[in-house]
């Protein structure tokens, strides 16, 4: 018989609920939760890599790694993936990197991934709509890190810096008046990287950023934008949308690692990169829209929401170096501090922005130091004196 027969003739003479669904040849009897789950794989350059899972209708998930598999295990009965492309397509050029290299549905409601050998960590967020769920994943690939990481020193007791707004020769294009500050996760089950004596990432970001709002407000006298005081949830969009709604003149969105690898260790300081296309386009957008009428060119403050951060890199880029300039000798750094990937939550921001990663609460040393007061304080001191240093920098 025709297969288009199930959909049609057997719900007439049933008395359950039976669904084909064609693409995936899925008979669904009965009233039962099968999420089409939509898997995407891009890649930026030849360093990191980005996985997309859309899941419709909304359903929760979450997201687990033990060995070389990377799972995530749907809040649902089974589960219908598809593919942007081939199967194959998107795991050949992940596998060339040697990130990802399989999928597989491991049981009804899993998908599991297996990462290559150049894998390293990886960055998940969740951005739930009305009708679906999507999560992304930034994955970065490993990397040569600090050796055993000594605990930091105690906070230096430099001269508080003068206060930006009344720096003599400072023009309205350079000062800081507002700064951004946006404590990663946050809400429900959203806790972030998790460390073994049970810290949450969620809470050791929000309490840094609790400390450097009041050091930016008490030392520099300007003015901090949290995108959450408290454990509740906000979406990527929101986050930004803080930021460029209160024309903040800096983002910080701060973070804590994780990896399976517990001897890794240190921060890092991140800008976003896009792709050639995306540069290509923002680029012509703004052409278009630079000649005005019977004079000189003007730029127009006008360009796609999610390509903002393209006219900002080059001074994210100076953020994120003078921030590990600052760091420097402070906390335990990274091999490589300052690094690029895919960020979704930047890519919006309009002005320049970075995304800190404290250090890694799955490294036994280092999520005592992350939840200590001692280091949050050494963390906070440095961001300051960078804030500054950055700012100098600029205004000359």
């Amino acid at each position: 018989m025709p297969v288009d027969f199930i959909g049609r003739a057997l719900p007439s003479v049933s008395d359950y609920r039976i669904a084909l669904r064609r693409p995936s040849l899925l008979v669904i009897v009965g009233d039962l939760r099968v999420p089409r789950v939509q898997v995407r794989y891009d890649t930026s350059g030849a360093v990191s890599g980005r996985l997309t899972i859309d899941a419709t209708p909304r359903v929760a998930s979450t997201i687990t790694q033990e060995g070389d598999q990377l799972a995530i295990k749907f809040d649902a009965d089974a589960i219908d993936v598809a593919y942007s492309n081939s199967t194959a397509a998107p795991l050949a050029v992940a596998g060339a990197q040697g990130l990802i290299q399989a999928v597989r549905v491991a049981d009804p409601v899993t998908l599991a991934f297996t990462v290559g050998p150049r894998f390293g960590t990886f960055k998940a967020t969740t951005q739930p709509s009305d009708t679906a769920m999507r999560e992304t994943i930034d994955i970065s690939p490993a990397s040569a890190q600090t050796a055993d990481a000594a605990p930091p020193p105690p906070p230096q007791t430099n001269p508080v810096p003068p206060d930006l707004n009344a720096i003599a020769g400072t023009s309205a294009s350079t000062a800081l008046r507002t700064i951004a500050i946006d404590p990663g996760h946050g809400g429900g089950d959203d806790d972030g990287a998790k460390g073994a004596q049970g810290t949450k990432e969620k809470d050791v970001t929000l309490s840094v950023a609790r400390r450097l709002k009041a050091a930016l407000e008490s030392k520099l006298g300007v003015r901090v934008l949290l995108t959450r005081d408290d454990d509740r949830a906000v979406s990527m969009d929101e986050r930004t949308a803080v930021a460029n709604s209160g024309k903040a003149d800096l983002f910080i969105s701060v973070h804590a690692n994780a990896s399976w690898r517990s001897t890794l260790a240190g921060a890092t300081i991140s800008t976003t990169t896009f792709g050639q296309q995306d540069e290509e386009a923002a680029h012509a957008i703004a052409s278009e829209l630079l000649p005005a009428i019977n004079g000189p060119a003007r730029g127009i403050d006008f360009i796609p929401w999610d390509l903002a951060q393209i006219q900002h890199l080059a001074r994210s880029e100076a953020l994120a170096r003078a921030i590990a300039a600052q760091l420097q000798g402070h906390v335990p750094l990274a091999m490589n501090p300052v690094d690029s990937a895919p960020l979704r939550v930047l890519e919006p921001a309009n002005m320049p922005a970075v995304l800190i990663e404290l250090g890694y609460l799955t490294n036994a040393e280092q999520e005592k130091q992350l939840a200590g007061n001692e280091f949050q304080n050494t963390f906070v001191q440095a961001l300051v004196d960078a804030i500054v240093r950055f700012h100098d920098e600029g205004a000359r």
